[in-house]
């Protein structure tokens, strides 16, 4: 795979396809996927604790802990897209909305714009 940008549906099919040839799928019940996305985000924080907001600059500019968060970042969103698919909740729509609903009660200073698609 490029590192182009890859479509988010793309992702969510080799995330499947992943899943189905390791029998997988019958675990990933939207609890337990719930469960190990806690669990994921755990680990990702573990990486970040008791540091300064400049200490967690410094960890992302060095090459191999910025490997390690990729990687606990890559947990994470992989596990999102899998609760996506078993709990057949669009995530570009969902985000669009909560994007829209976020514009609404945090509107930009001054009146400036949303930001947001039209």
């Amino acid at each position: 795979m490029s590192d182009e940008a890859t479509p988010v549906s793309v992702l969510m099919g080799e995330i499947r396809q992943f899943a189905e040839v390791r029998g997988w799928e019958p675990y990933h019940s939207p609890k337990n996927l719930v469960m190990a996305l806690a669990s994921e985000v755990g680990e990702l924080c573990d990486l970040f604790r008791w540091l300064t907001p400049e200490e967690s600059r410094e960890l992302v500019r060095d090459p191999e802990r910025r490997t390690a968060v990729a990687d606990e970042i890559a947990d994470v969103a992989n596990i999102v897209l899998l609760l996506s698919l078993h709990t057949g909740i669009d995530l570009t729509t969902a985000i669009r909305e909560k994007m829209v609903k976020n514009a609404k009660k945090y509107p930009a200073p001054g009146g400036a714009e949303t930001g947001l698609p039209s």
